[in-house]
């Protein structure tokens, strides 16, 4: 608990070279598929261990090849 409260915040561009994908890829995810973001202002901020569990619990996957089978 204590390292989720001392993990910085990471940037748009952070959290896209952390993924390895573009920006654009994380504006699409934060907007269509619920990629776990905080507005700070007027800027984006994401927390690594938040993203990850996004990651593992499969939200980032892509079903519409699973839908369309």
């Amino acid at each position: 608990m204590v390292n989720k409260m001392t993990e910085r915040w990471l940037s748009v561009e952070e959290i896209a070279d952390y993924l390895g994908v573009s920006k654009d890829t994380i504006y699409a995810w934060r907007d269509k598929k619920g990629l776990p973001a905080h507005r700070i202002g007027r800027f984006w901020k994401f927390k690594a261990v938040e993203v990850d569990a996004w990651v593992i619990n499969g939200d980032a996957a892509d079903h519409s090849k699973e839908q369309s089978k």
